[in-house]
């Protein structure tokens, strides 16, 4: 793929948080990526929104205070950039918006909570970023899992899922790795085909894709991995903004 030069000025003008601003990152991500489905999500009047996921969602959040659209629930990270964007841009829509991620989780885990932080919100929008922790502990060794049983666990996940709430709408997040302090070498190749099972769930599953790592990958060509996620996995402030803008690029204007 050949590199696309973005210039400073335009790229931070593209990702101040101004509405649901154009995004040039993640909008040359989408236009580079030939199998990411582009279609746009609906956001309707009292939607309610979760992000599930792992740390990255989790963020530090408050786990004792389960209201939506509660500061400290949404943590203090991507999830929480987008909810305060989406919340500030659409004041007419009511929007009800909470946080379930949960540091360290992998998918089997998000099943084992998937009723009480999933299935009882009766989300309208679901959006989930999941499988860094699935590839991650199996390479250290605390984790049995193999790439089969990613695939596996996130489609049983997803099918009860549109089982229990046919019309929801379903975003996922493309796991994403950057080369830093705790993402070594011998990631790659095999944590490619994470991505790549994560890209095909959505499409079978008629998700919204966020390509996250082909959006880091384009940042990376402004500033170092130190400047995006210091430890190749979790977003620094900056790199949660960029996160939050490319999942602001799923809805629907």
């Amino acid at each position: 793929m050949n590199s696309i030069k973005i210039p400073r000025r335009s790229f931070l003008k593209g990702t101040a948080i101004a509405g649901v601003a154009a995004l040039t990152l993640p909008e040359i991500a989408l236009a580079s990526a030939p199998n990411v489905k582009q279609k746009k999500t609906l956001l309707k009047n009292n939607s309610v929104i979760l992000f599930q996921g792992d740390s990255i969602t989790d963020a530090g959040r408050n786990k004792n205070e389960t209201k939506p659209n509660h500061a400290g629930a949404m943590g203090s990270g991507y999830a929480f950039l987008a909810s305060a964007n989406l919340m500030a841009s659409y004041p007419e829509k009511s929007l009800k918006i909470y946080n379930r991620g949960i540091s360290g989780n992998k998918v089997y885990q998000l099943a084992d909570r998937w009723e009480r932080d999933t299935i009882e919100i009766q989300p309208d929008v679901l959006s989930i970023l999941i499988g860094v922790n699935d590839f991650w502990h199996m390479m250290n060794g605390t984790y049995k899992g193999t790439l089969e049983t990613y695939r596996n666990d996130y489609r049983n996940l997803l099918t009860l899922t549109k089982e229990k709430l046919p019309n929801v709408q379903l975003i996922i997040g493309e796991p994403f790795a950057l080369k830093g302090t705790s993402v070594k070498p011998d990631w790659f190749p095999l944590f490619h085909d994470y991505r790549a099972a994560a890209r095909e769930i959505a499409n079978e599953f008629n998700a919204t894709f966020i390509p996250f790592q082909q959006i880091f990958d384009k940042a990376l060509e402004l500033a170092p991995v130190s400047y995006w996620a210091p430890d190749g996995v979790h977003p620094s402030i900056a790199g949660a903004q960029l996160m939050a803008g490319s999942v602001l690029q799923a809805f629907r204007k």
